[in-house]
């Protein structure tokens, strides 16, 4: 629901009156208006429309929803895997086969600066993240200075609850639904969809507090994406107040006047930022869009691809995604890559594969036909060409990671220029590389496309790279599953190719959006 993104403002809401943690008396009410006008309430009616369950919503922890310890959702710590690549053999009939008989390292964690804050590995679509490569708050930390004071006091209260992350996570919704019964609306029905994503959202960006331009980027994107939900100023208050008293409770032993304060001047600058961007997007574009199935592709028993037309111009570049709610399940929502780039037709496709529980991924495949309506919102992430440069791009594009890249493939080809393009599409199995015809369809009608099936048991796409190059006069572009991207990033790096080059959506969004 509320996540996080803007520059560091000085901050804009008070502390408590009696300083009571989670009181309520007057914590974070907002000392100046956002920017622009926005309407009232349109956006939550538009949420009690597309369909409630009225007998689900008095409380996600059973019948005592006062009490914390009655629900305990995914732990909130920041996790990675991080899967020791094995070495490939040469290209065989044009496609290249990782050797199976060297056994890859078990997944290790990785610390929390160096890893995604998710809670389970993405496979269901957008193979892309909810924020592009200069998004993500873990790849580009900014200069290494000295931390201020209150980032000193933040990181203090994160080492201390991380052992009991998620007893504060279901205390921090115990007392948000039952201080304020009003918000749970917002929020989907069946409360293990939403995990943990809410309070991992605001901790990942408090973390970061210092780094002021990636920060200001991530949290304007929250911002103007949690429109859809029906988040509007007036819940930011609540949700302090929460964060708060969670904090509060479980880091009791480095609780301290002087730490409250940082956190209510951190929560103060994230969530202004939040409402002036969201502000700002409402003076331009709607909250979500309503789009109409078209037409339903099923080309394997778990992956569609499934094209839509929105009810108005959708604008969007190639490499961006959107979000995506099904009639299905009523607000919850989904990340999925645009396929192609922007057509005359105004249509939009994407690839879906419908992953065990998956209640979205398996709708889109298994039960949208066309006719069906459903919602997108905004599109995001920077994971766009640079038609300004002739550099290369080389593409990385494991599973239906492949839909992002093939859009990335139109976008040049449109534009003219005759850079070479390097396309690396990786799957486990030939059947898996579903749409692998289409990409060679490109490479035939354009002599600057070089496309290279990578098939393999274990997904050592990375490896395959290093077969081939130099790659230091080329734009890295990734998209596919967390490990693959983390694998993939490594493997770039120690073939030469600086991080600036490396784009891809963040990692942490990734997962946190998986089904």
């Amino acid at each position: 629901m509320f996540e996080a993104r803007h520059s560091m403002n000085a901050p804009t809401t008070t502390s408590a009156d009696d300083g009571t943690p989670g009181g309520g008396g007057g914590w974070f009410a907002p000392r100046k208006p956002p920017v622009g006008e926005p309407s009232s309430g349109d956006q939550a009616s538009g949420e009690r429309s597309s369909g409630e369950r009225s007998s689900g919503d008095q409380s996600p922890f059973g019948e005592r929803a006062e009490s914390a310890e009655g629900r305990r959702p995914a732990a909130i710590r920041p996790l990675g895997r991080h899967a020791a690549p094995a070495p490939v053999a040469g290209p065989t009939d044009g496609r290249i086969r990782a050797d199976r008989d060297t056994g890859a390292a078990p997944d290790s964690v990785r610390p929390p600066r160096e890893a995604a804050a998710a809670s389970g590995p993405r496979t269901d679509s957008l193979t892309q993240a909810s924020e592009p490569r200069t998004d993500s708050l873990t790849r580009h930390p900014g200069p290494a200075t000295p931390a201020s004071p209150d980032a000193v006091l933040v990181q203090r209260t994160m080492a201390e609850i991380g052992p009991v992350a998620d007893q504060v996570t279901s205390y921090f919704y115990a007392l948000l639904f039952t201080r304020h019964p009003d918000l749970r609306p917002l929020f989907p029905v069946a409360m293990d969809t939403q995990r943990d994503r809410l309070l991992k959202a605001l901790l990942t960006a408090a973390e970061h507090i210092d780094h002021t331009e990636v920060l200001t980027s991530y949290l304007r994107g929250l911002g103007r994406g949690h429109r859809k939900y029906g988040t509007r100023p007036e819940h930011y208050p609540a949700v302090g107040e929460s964060l708060i008293g969670a904090l509060s409770r479980y880091a009791s032993a480095s609780w301290d006047e002087a730490t409250e304060g940082a956190w209510v001047r951190t929560y103060t600058t994230i969530s202004q930022i939040m409402i002036d961007a969201a502000a700002e997007d409402e003076l331009r574009a709607p909250a979500w869009w309503f789009a109409e199935v078209v037409s339903h592709d099923l080309r394997t028993s778990d992956i569609a691809v499934v094209t839509v037309r929105p009810d108005q111009p959708y604008p969007f570049l190639a490499g961006q995604y959107t979000s995506l709610e099904t009639p299905w399940w009523p607000r919850i929502w989904r990340h999925y890559s645009f396929a192609s780039a922007p057509r005359a037709d105004g249509l939009l496709s994407f690839h879906v594969r419908a992953v065990p529980a998956g209640w979205v991924s398996s709708a889109l495949v298994h039960r949208a036909r066309p006719g069906d309506i459903l919602r997108l919102g905004p599109p995001a992430g920077s994971m766009t060409v640079d038609h300004t440069t002739d550099s290369g791009l080389l593409c990385l594009g494991g599973g239906t990671g492949i839909a992002p890249i093939k859009a990335l493939v139109e976008d040049v080809a449109e534009h003219g220029r005759r850079r070479p393009v390097e396309v690396f599409y990786g799957a486990r199995t030939d059947h898996d590389l579903y749409d692998i015809d289409t990409m060679l369809r490109l490479q035939r009608a354009h002599p600057w496309l070089a496309v290279r099936p990578v098939v393999d048991q274990r997904a050592q796409l990375p490896d395959a790279v290093r077969e081939y190059g130099p790659w230091n006069e080329y734009d890295a572009y990734l998209s596919g599953p967390p490990g693959m991207i983390r694998n993939g990033v490594d493997a770039l790096r120690d073939i030469g190719i600086p991080e600036s080059r490396i784009r891809h959506d963040s990692v942490e969004e990734l997962v946190a959006a998986g089904d």
